[in-house]
């Protein structure tokens, strides 16, 4: 297989060992409109699949967005649905607004979005209902790991990204936009770009609240 980060120059690379790597990566809200190499794309994915996953199965797909037309047809789409969300949450109408903007902005800025599906055509088939809801808790798992090697990836490169759930509370919506099959279940939504503003980090708990027992 051709080693894509191998051949794969971009300015604003960040030659990290992996424990820079991990603490370096934040999630970023503000991006440039700097076009994103698509070998850098495709280094970024080639990354998620080395994910692991049930039996090998690599329960995931990955949807590229990159044309400004079909961002702001998901971004439409989207907001649609979540206004009526807040709503029912008891969100006040300017809250919302501010909110949604914050959302559709960050949707149309970054350059390039990376919808990450749950894909479960290819997992072990159980004819009990506890070991298949099993093997679908392992899919997710992985498609978190995968998500996780993407985003240490894009970091490596010099790019930032922003890790957004709102496809878990409208998948149909995403996938009507969209015209994907409906075996691509959508999950997250990666924001992909060079920062235009570094953000506020927010602390991580000490390992003595994190390690709830050592025996």
């Amino acid at each position: 297989m051709e080693d894509r980060q191998a051949t794969l120059i971009l300015p604003g690379e960040r030659r990290l060992d992996l424990p820079e790597l991990i603490r370096g990566r934040r999630s970023v809200r503000r991006m440039r409109p700097d076009p994103i190499p698509p070998e850098a794309i495709e280094a970024i994915i080639e990354a998620a699949s080395w994910a692991p996953s049930p039996h090998g199965a690599q329960p995931w797909r990955f949807v590229v967005l990159t044309n400004p037309e079909r961002k702001r047809a998901l971004a439409d789409a989207m907001a649609e649905t979540w206004e009526r969300q807040l709503a029912l949450d008891g969100q006040d109408s300017e809250t919302i607004a501010k909110r949604l903007a914050g959302s559709r902005r960050r949707l149309l800025e970054a350059p390039a979005l990376i919808l990450i599906c749950l894909y479960l055509v290819d997992l072990d088939r159980y004819p009990d209902p506890e070991r298949q809801a099993a093997e679908t808790t392992m899919a997710i798992q992985s498609l978190g790991a995968a998500a996780q090697n993407l985003l240490l990836m894009a970091y490596r490169l010099g790019l930032d990204t922003g890790w957004m759930c709102a496809p878990l509370f409208c998948p149909e919506v995403v996938r009507d936009t969209l015209g994907l099959p409906t075996d691509l279940i959508p999950h997250a939504l990666i924001t992909l770009g060079y920062a235009a503003a570094d953000p506020n980090r927010r602390p991580r708990r000490p390992l003595s609240e994190l390690i709830a027992r050592w025996e």
